[in-house]
């Protein structure tokens, strides 16, 4: 015999997916993850223009402009995600010590 607790209401199925709070954090692992390809791909994109020899090329000033403009968005886009990750592991940390009471 099953105990009246366990229960769900009528028209409630159980969840096939995980939960949205740890499908998030995965999300934003993925994410971080592909960070260092984003950024090697952004800093190899000046090696792509042409020489600065000529007319129609692209001074030295502003490709390294370019690669620390890249440098300096990458930082803060890794900042974001750090700070993101932090805030998902303290509300987990807090549901989970919320549910031990529960029971």
């Amino acid at each position: 015999m099953s105990n009246g607790g366990d229960r769900q209401p009528p028209g409630v199925r159980p969840s096939l997916f995980l939960e949205r709070q740890s499908y998030r954090r995965r999300r934003l692992m993925d994410a971080a993850r592909l960070l260092p390809i984003l950024g090697a791909a952004l800093i190899a994109i000046p090696l792509l223009w042409p020489e600065s020899e000529g007319d129609n090329g692209v001074p030295l000033s502003s490709a390294m402009f370019y690669i620390f403009i890249c440098w300096g968005l990458l930082i803060g886009v890794s900042l974001i995600f750090g700070f993101a990750a932090r805030r998902s592991a303290s509300r987990d940390d807090a549901e989970s010590d919320a549910d031990k009471w529960q029971r």
